[in-house]
């Protein structure tokens, strides 16, 4: 016994001996290196739990990857740094995961062996072929810009599809996908009914405000990167919820969607985007067609109709800057259209001698960060689709466009024809009339692949082309004893 208190003291003591050492050293180096080495002694603790613990479960490191999808382009307003890349990390990392827990389970892989997976395979593929494009001027602009474009749509599906395949991760991803939003909301209201920050009317001052500040109007960007995407945002929000909210049958939860539905649209209308207001028009229309219901077909038609005329042809709440600001996206002759209309018969008779385009990066911001001297880096392309046509050319976008309305159709006949459990099938109109509007405006707007849009729509997609699956696990007893409040 007296032995074993001994040796129970003398390790007691190089323990705290050794900690005495370590504590010793780390004062050293935080005096010779600054705080920046205190605050990686605080991080790496929990950077290593974090590890660990996607590594034992790899939803983790997904679900942190959706999170801090809707924050990280913001951040850049506080913190210069590329905080994008922690999105590639986190995709990165969640893969590693499923790859080294289910090292010797290969079924968990079938998950994905899906058209999905191989059409965003073979765009991502097209992608890499633009590496040995010779309009490509820029490897670096290349990898930055390929990212947004192919590189997530294929892990985010992959993995989508391998580690949400459960009612339970629907449900999360709609109530996350909820207070997220809300968040934007509530922070929209403080830049436009309290104040702005010092960081964002620096960002402003720094020449934003070219484009968000309009005849004396703030056009609210919340915490995302600009207004454009902010209003898609929330106008995607706005469909999805609006939706879900029309058939919950508890009057509880169809308060809490109909305030925010409304509070998402109300924040599409102050963000100024016109180019927005496509996502609740699109939205609608395919949510009347995916219900099979004549009488709600006429009933949208015609309110679809009135909603045209009012902005079209009344001045009708021509006095609130909201109003007045979307009514000019029903102008043929407005301005800011003409533009980009000229620009796109510029771009038209330069790719017209080149089917694969200028090369990816080689437009839009990354063409003026990398390589501002050429000739698309200086055109503007405004469009989601007008930016890959100019980078990929005809051969890139007609690809393009064929993969996303595959999905939409297929999606579309899933959801008409194949599911049978009311709570989900309601679920997945709401997600497929979401992307028809984020389709549409990606016209107007450079939207789809910006995030937070681009993961919650590749996302959206695995969970539509899952849906099959989840109705088949939904219909038996077991899985409908578990309910999840929504």
């Amino acid at each position: 016994m007296l032995s074993l208190k001994v040796h129970i003291e003398n390790k007691t003591i190089h323990t705290y001996g050794a900690l005495l050492l370590l504590s010793v050293a780390y004062a050293f180096l935080i005096a010779g290196n600054g705080l920046m080495w205190a605050l990686g002694g605080i991080i790496l603790p929990f950077l290593l739990l974090f590890l660990t613990r996607t590594f034992q479960n790899p939803e983790i490191g997904l679900w942190t990857a959706f999170i801090f999808n809707y924050f990280v382009l913001g951040l850049t307003r506080y913190i210069p740094a590329p905080f994008g890349l922690s999105i590639d990390l986190l995709l990165i990392l969640s893969i590693l995961a499923v790859f080294f827990k289910h090292f010797k389970q290969k079924s968990i892989w079938r998950k994905a062996k899906t058209d999905l997976t191989l059409l965003a395979a073979i765009w991502f593929m097209y992608g890499l072929f633009q590496l040995i494009n010779p309009e490509t001027v820029s490897r670096v602009a290349w990898f930055y810009a390929m990212r947004g474009i192919s590189l997530y749509m294929l892990l985010s599906v992959v993995l989508g599809q391998i580690l949400f395949d459960e009612k339970r991760h629907l449900s999360a991803f709609l109530w996350l996908w909820f207070f997220f939003a809300l968040l934007g909301v509530a922070k929209g209201l403080q830049q436009k009914f309290l104040f702005l920050d010092p960081f964002e009317q620096r960002w402003l001052n720094a020449g934003a405000a070219v484009t968000h500040v309009l005849f004396g109007k703030l056009r609210v960007f919340s915490f995302f990167s600009d207004a454009g995407q902010y209003g898609a945002a929330m106008g995607l929000a706005g469909v999805v919820f609006g939706i879900i909210a029309l058939h919950t049958t508890s009057l509880k939860y169809r308060i809490i969607y109909t305030t925010g539905a409304a509070l998402f649209l109300y924040a599409l209308m102050i963000s100024g985007t016109r180019g927005a207001i496509a996502v609740p028009f699109g939205g609608a229309i395919l949510y009347v067609i995916l219900g099979k219901n004549i009488k709600l077909i006429a009933t949208g038609f015609l309110l679809g109709v009135a909603v045209f005329v009012f902005f079209k042809y009344t001045t009708i709440g021509q006095n609130n800057y909201e109003i007045r600001r979307l009514r000019t996206a029903f102008d043929p002759e407005d301005a800011s259209l003409q533009v980009r209309l000229a620009n796109q018969r510029i771009l038209k008779s330069y790719l017209a001698s080149r089917p694969f385009g200028g090369g990816i990066g080689s437009a839009g911001n990354w063409g003026k960060r990398f390589t501002p001297h050429t000739f698309l880096a200086n055109v503007a392309t405004d469009s989601w689709y007008v930016m890959i046509w100019a980078e990929q050319g005809i051969v890139g976008l007609l690809l393009h466009l064929s993969i996303l309305f595959y999905v939409l159709i297929k999606a579309s006949y899933i959801i008409m024809y194949k599911l049978k459990n009311k709570w989900l099938k309601i679920r997945m109109q709401a997600l497929a009339s979401g992307m028809f509007g984020i389709l549409l405006a990606s016209y107007g707007n450079g939207v789809l692949g910006q995030m937070p849009t681009g993961l919650i729509m590749y996302l959206s997609m695995a969970f539509l082309f899952m849906a099959p699956k989840l109705d088949r696990k939904l219909s038996s007893t077991t899985e409908n004893k578990i309910m999840i409040p929504d």
